[in-house]
């Protein structure tokens, strides 16, 4: 049902590779920029209360960039897509609580959370599909 054209570009292995990339684009970004500018990086988790953010930002690092690499190889990519969505789900009550605003502030976090919670869901459908591949290709369930 599927036409070929279509069929042909999803079943291509660069066609994954860059879907991946993109998915995780916004985490390897963020891992290349505070490893970058590490300072600004120590800064925005002080900001945040996230101490000693001497420890939490190179931990951050490793997740952002382990995580993303883990998915874009394909290699154990559920427990990059783990990592990745864990990351963000933790940065909902340190970097977004919604919950403790008011007015515009508070509705713009809120949004922010809840486009978090779309991109978790997404990370969990990734995981399971690199899951499923990895099965049929090994032959293990």
């Amino acid at each position: 049902m599927t036409p070929r054209p279509i069929a042909a570009l999803l079943s291509s292995p660069a066609f994954g590779i860059f879907a991946r990339a993109l998915l995780t684009f916004i985490f390897w970004g963020a891992g290349l920029d505070k490893l970058f500018n590490f300072g600004g990086a120590l800064t925005l988790f002080e900001f945040f209360g996230v101490k000693p953010a001497v420890v939490f930002v190179p931990l951050a690092i490793v997740v952002l960039l382990a995580g993303s690499a883990m998915v874009i190889a394909n290699r154990m990519a559920w427990l990059g897509f783990g990592m990745l969505a864990v990351f963000t789900a933790l940065t909902i009550p340190i970097a977004h609580p919604f919950w403790t605003m008011q007015g515009e502030q508070r509705l713009f976090e809120f949004h922010v959370v809840v486009e978090h919670l779309s991109l978790i869901g997404g990370l969990m459908m990734g995981a399971i599909l690199c899951w499923r591949l990895e099965a049929e290709r090994t032959g293990r369930r």
